[in-house]
């Protein structure tokens, strides 16, 4: 696992750091439940920032395999047309597709629908917040 330099990583909040200053992640587990809430410390400050999103997710966008992000990319992009395609596909087809082959194509048009939002990351924030304290 390589940590990709000079990589923003969004933690939440508005909030993006570089991924080559990230020192340590720290779960907050405390009245949240685990996977809600991190400290990510950084070389750069002596207090953690609070980030909204899992140290595994923060972690999944500082590092990945080599060859990984050419391979996420063509099947992001292979994902967005099987959903194009779907979408377009007759109601009457979906009907027949679900009854006679037990292909729900509404249930993976909703699921490819909601990775896709995921991917698409937090809505715009205005300049000026990006380095709120907050």
């Amino acid at each position: 696992m390589n940590i990709l330099p000079g990589r923003m990583i969004y933690l939440g909040y508005g909030k993006f750091w570089r991924s080559d200053e990230i020192v340590g992640l720290l779960p907050i587990e405390e009245g949240r439940g685990p996977g809600r809430r991190t400290e990510v410390w950084v070389a750069t400050r002596e207090e953690p920032i609070l980030a909204s999103r899992s140290e595994q997710t923060i972690l999944g966008e500082m590092a990945s395999l080599p060859g990984d992000a050419d391979n996420a990319s063509e099947m992001q992009a292979a994902l967005e047309s099987l959903l194009e395609e779907l979408a377009d596909m007759p109601p009457v087809l979906r009907r027949l597709l679900k009854r006679e082959g037990g292909l729900d194509a509404d249930f993976w048009i909703r699921r490819l629908r909601a990775l896709a939002d995921r991917e698409a990351g937090p809505e715009e924030t205005p300049q000026e917040e990006l380095f709120d304290e907050g």
